[in-house]
């Protein structure tokens, strides 16, 4: 059964360094409030060995990468949604600061491949997919097998599977089983595909009582729970809050320079705690209600 944890708490029971990391969300859900909490640890603790996977890393990502706690990134496309390139992605790629930073790029196919195999425990994902493509010449972890019955040539990636998965979902019931709603991505997977798994969520509620073949994460799977209401915005929680349009659009400016970013971070992330989340979104909250 999940342990029900302050995400302080939560956060610290994971994070260790060599950290492989898994912050899920498409679009919706992303659990930001969980990337700013182990930004914190992280920094007190001297920890910039992280090793980051996500489809579509975007703002979060930019952040970690920023304050100098990732070596290494497996990724899909990298963009911060709506606006364009991840400068401080870009920066460290580019000029190694504040650190030198590896990457994995695939597609999001093979992305979403290696997350169902790590799921079912498999070692590798095969996909019709690379085709004409060039990222097989600057990814060695993008190979080809024969299948055994029409010796047809298909593409294979490694199976993805984190130390740890971090997803945001709006409810959990106080056995443990978290309920996501809307759009899912591939949170259950990663989820599924993870050695453990932390989920923050919106509320607790004594039983979820939903409707059939909704998505739910079984309390076996997930290794602790933290309420933190809020806790995906800027991204939205379908049913709770809409997604902030202008964070996005902020950020681009405010990641575009080194001093303001470090500036931006300081205030906003280093120096509160998740309660902010609570405080920021609760207008939301209403207007979506």
């Amino acid at each position: 059964m999940a342990d029900f944890l302050d995400i302080e708490d939560a956060v610290a029971r994971f994070l260790i360094p060599g950290l492989s990391i898994a912050f899920e969300g498409f679009t919706h859900l992303i659990p930001h409030a969980a990337a700013h909490e182990t930004i914190r640890q992280a920094k007190a603790s001297g920890i910039d060995d992280l090793t980051l996977i996500r489809m579509t890393p975007d703002v979060i990502y930019d952040q970690m990468i920023g304050m100098g706690i990732v070596k290494k990134v497996i990724f899909s496309y990298a963009g911060n949604p709506g606006v364009g390139l991840l400068r401080r992605f870009r920066d460290a790629t580019e000029n190694n600061w504040p650190r030198a930073l590896e990457i994995e790029e695939h597609s999001h196919a093979a992305m979403a491949c290696a997350w169902d195999a790590g799921a079912a425990g498999l070692p590798f994902a095969m996909l019709r997919g690379y085709l004409g493509a060039g990222l097989s010449q600057v990814n060695p972890n993008i190979r080809s097998v024969t299948c055994p019955f029409t010796d047809e040539t298909l593409a294979a990636v490694p199976a993805l599977r984190p130390d740890l998965t971090v997803i945001h979902a709006q409810t959990a019931d106080k056995q443990g089983n978290v309920l996501i709603e809307g759009i899912i991505g591939v949170q259950k997977e990663a989820a599924l595909a993870a050695r453990n798994c932390l989920v923050t969520v919106e509320q607790v509620v004594e039983t979820l009582d939903t409707h059939p073949n909704a998505c739910v994460l079984p309390h076996w799977a997930v290794g602790a729970i933290s309420v933190v209401p809020g806790g995906a915005h800027p991204s939205y929680a379908h049913g709770f809050y809409d997604r902030d349009n202008a964070a996005y659009l902020a950020w681009d400016e405010i990641a575009a320079n080194r001093t303001r970013f470090l500036s931006w971070m300081q205030d906003n992330v280093l120096g509160q705690g998740p309660d902010a989340f609570a405080t920021r979104v609760a207008a939301l909250r209403k207007d979506v209600a």
